[in-house]
């Protein structure tokens, strides 16, 4: 991907490099000429200047501007084709299926800007696994995010030991953060209090189990290439707690 611009764009991308990152650059040249479209999407200098700590800092910028109603005016057609040819998103999320907590709306962001894997309850499994592994050493992708969400249906079923076809399995997947939950009140899927609770314990699990069965994400951390971060999504305030 051809990733020089006119002189006219250089100072908007020094701008999204020092200021609020992946948004900020769709923003300022989401409305640009046909000729300038490539600078609607991130690019590869961008992305590489940016640190694990700018990028998850670029999310939370995103939520904020999603929970006051004033999102960036993006411009999807024209991130769409400047990121045909060729992508270089900036972090993977891991989150749940569930309708009402789609990461890249809820952060603010931009296509090509993040990988998402989505599963019901946000585990990690061995295809996810291998497909964050893709998407960091291979990728470039500075951030792994696994993301929960309050009032999850996944928790839930889990907490009731529901049985269902194949479902059943992943609920079992989940089934240690109930056990692992430290709650003195009702433990039940009906005290939502105790459902969220849960619903952050399987993340921070989630995010050890990365660390554990991922030797590639392990070193990438450690040589601190790669962070690792949780988060927890609030569906009634619309806030998107992060926590290491």
């Amino acid at each position: 991907m051809n990733t020089s611009m006119p002189g006219r764009d250089r100072p908007s991308r020094r701008s999204f490099l020092e200021t609020t990152g992946i948004v900020m650059a769709t923003t300022a040249l989401g409305a640009a000429p046909a000729g300038s479209v490539l600078a609607a999407a991130l690019s590869k200098a961008q992305r590489d200047k940016m640190t694990p700590d700018d990028i998850v800092a670029t999310m939370k910028k995103g939520n904020e501007r999603f929970r006051v109603g004033k999102e960036s005016p993006h411009n999807y057609l024209a991130q769409q084709k400047a990121s045909a040819k060729g992508q270089y998103p900036a972090a993977v999320i891991l989150s749940c299926i569930d309708s009402r907590a789609p990461a890249e709306t809820i952060m603010d962001l931009g296509i090509g800007d993040v990988f998402n894997a989505r599963v019901a309850g946000n585990i990690a499994n061995d295809d996810i696994l291998g497909s964050m592994e893709f998407a960091c050493k291979l990728a470039g992708a500075k951030v792994v995010l696994v993301m929960g969400h309050t009032a999850c249906g996944a928790i839930k079923g889990a907490i009731d030991n529901a049985q269902l076809g194949n479902l059943t399995g992943l609920l079992t997947k989940i089934r240690p953060a109930v056990e692992a939950t430290q709650y003195s009140g009702e433990r039940s899927s009906k005290n939502y209090a105790f459902v969220d609770a849960v619903a952050r314990k399987n993340v921070e699990l989630t995010m050890a189990d990365i660390r554990k069965r991922s030797a590639v994400l392990a070193e990438l951390e450690s040589a601190k290439t790669v962070k690792i971060v949780g988060s927890m999504y609030n569906l009634e305030t619309g806030l998107v707690e992060f926590f290491g």
